[in-house]
């Protein structure tokens, strides 16, 4: 869930040795290497989550890791070990400080290094599943933080104009989606999972891991690439695209994608997000629900991991967004008590006051949209031509008034709902006087009703997200209220 606050450091203003290695680093480094070549996927683990944190807290908390040509000595110079080297290091770089631009191109021709090493090469390492995670989100953060910096044209250097103009391949949207794809189709992870249904496989069971000796790396990649990419395609403001990626994995059953709490987080809040902006309400609820209930349980757990503030900062937009959701489309009986006080708590007076049609209204969703939606972003090049102009809000900017136009109308209907939630039966006449319009217009209102309560789903069947519905049979509206999903006992 990689989202961090840039800070304004440089090494270089440190007095930072990029050559220098202390003791413990080198033991670090030694040590990672043997259990790697070793596959003990346990101990590598609590290297990668503790010691890597420890000794960043302790010696590198605003400067860079020693540089990979200082610690390659210690590994052999082994290539792939040094490639995973320089991602944990450009990481660490974006978690604490501010990259330059030379930073973020050699990340991005790191990245590349690596991907091509796992999709073309002979990789025989068992990873930690956490590990694998964090490199699909920071290959995707960085891709999203690389267009917000270039949308940022107004004050760029003469030295980054050039070197924008010189390396106009990195983090390029084509390239990044077809790694994402590339990692997805080489794993063959649509037709593990699809054979795992009949039996055939225990991806699952087994936690992405291979227990026959076999390497996990490309198959993981692959799986969690597919989260990837409905966060770029939500990036994009593309939902569908989205959706239809992460279609493979089933999100209602258990899966390797909950074993890893940043990715449960970030696949429910891309997944309910696009639901929303689908106007697929009752499928955003539902999810939304599930995972903050989820984390009410379990966020004590994760007070420890590096995560922690992720968590409770995607914990807090999921609450915003469950608001939206539930302020257009009134189904409160699908969120659990817990869930439903602690909405109440954070949001219950902005709620009443979505309840209403006039700009206060509107001033309420703007606001709580622009808090929870991800960080849209402009893909294609700037453009290079005099007077420079900041494009970086364009996309967010676009994404918000489509929102808020569908929100509007919206609106209008919560009229009409009240109505149909007093009457079963009521004639267009009567209704018509109680709306101060004519017919032909309430007509038109109830054709809205009917449309803008229903959204197609991923399989293209027509779903209702309506709380209170209605059929007309001769000039009388008949109300029929929505019944709650059956549950059955086991």
């Amino acid at each position: 869930m990689a989202d961090h606050d840039e800070q304004r450091l440089q090494p270089q203003d440190l007095g930072y040795d990029p050559n220098f290695v202390p003791d413990s680093v080198k033991s670090f480094v030694v040590h990672l290497y043997r259990q790697i070549r070793e596959k003990n996927v346990y101990e590598i683990h609590q290297l990668y989550e503790a010691s890597f944190q420890t000794l960043s807290e302790r010696h590198f908390k605003d400067t860079p890791w020693p540089s990979v040509d200082a610690v390659a000595q210690y590994v052999d110079n082994d290539h792939v070990f040094c490639l995973l080297y320089r991602e944990m290091w450009f990481r660490h770089l974006y978690a604490r400080l501010t990259p330059t631009l030379r930073q973020r191109i050699d990340s991005w021709d790191n990245y590349c290094s690596l991907f091509q090493v796992v999709l073309h090469g002979v990789v025989n390492m068992q990873l930690p599943n956490q590990w694998l995670w964090d490199m699909v989100d920071e290959f995707v953060y960085q891709f999203q933080s690389f267009c917000q910096y270039r949308a940022k044209m107004k004050n760029k250097t003469e030295q980054e104009i050039a070197l924008l103009r010189q390396f106009d391949q990195a983090w390029n949207v084509f390239g990044v989606l077809n790694f994402l794809q590339a990692l997805v189709e080489k794993s063959a992870i649509i037709q593990i999972l699809e054979q795992e249904k009949e039996g055939l496989e225990q991806f699952t069971a087994n936690d992405g891991y291979d227990y026959n000796g076999g390497s996990n790396v490309l198959k993981v990649l692959g799986y969690f690439s597919m989260v990837g990419l409905l966060r770029v395609h939500c990036l994009l403001g593309d939902y569908d695209t989205g959706l239809k990626c992460l279609q493979p994995i089933d999100i209602s059953q258990p899966g390797v994608f909950n074993i890893v709490i940043g990715c449960h987080i970030t696949t429910i809040y891309h997944y309910g997000f696009a639901n929303l902006m689908l106007r697929r309400y009752v499928e955003a609820i539902r999810e939304f629900n599930k995972i903050l209930l989820y984390i009410f349980k379990t966020k004590v757990y994760h007070q420890k991991s590096p995560q922690y503030e992720q968590i409770l900062k995607k914990n807090e937009q999921m609450y915003a967004l469950l608001a939206i959701c539930l302020s257009l489309c009134p189904q409160s009986k699908l969120v659990d008590e817990t869930v439903n006080s602690q909405l109440r708590e954070k949001y219950g007076e902005k709620m009443s006051r979505m309840q209403r049609y006039d700009d206060e209204a509107f001033a309420m969703y703007d606001e709580l949209f622009s808090y929870a939606c991800p960080k849209f972003i402009t893909p294609s090049a700037p453009s290079f031509e005099e007077p420079l102009v900041n494009y970086n809000q364009d996309a967010y900017r676009l994404q918000l008034k489509l929102f808020l136009y569908e929100a509007k109308q919206q609106q209008l209907l919560s009229g009409l709902r009240t109505f149909l939630k007093v009457y079963s039966t009521i004639s267009l006449a009567k209704l018509a006087s109680y709306m101060e319009v004519d017919e032909p217009t309430l007509r038109t209102i109830l054709l809205t009703y009917k449309h803008k309560t229903h959204a197609v789903d991923s399989a293209g069947k027509v779903i209702s997200n309506a709380d209170v519905n209605f059929f007309i049979d001769d000039d009388t509206i008949h109300v029929v209220e929505s019944k709650p999903p059956k549950r059955f006992k086991g």
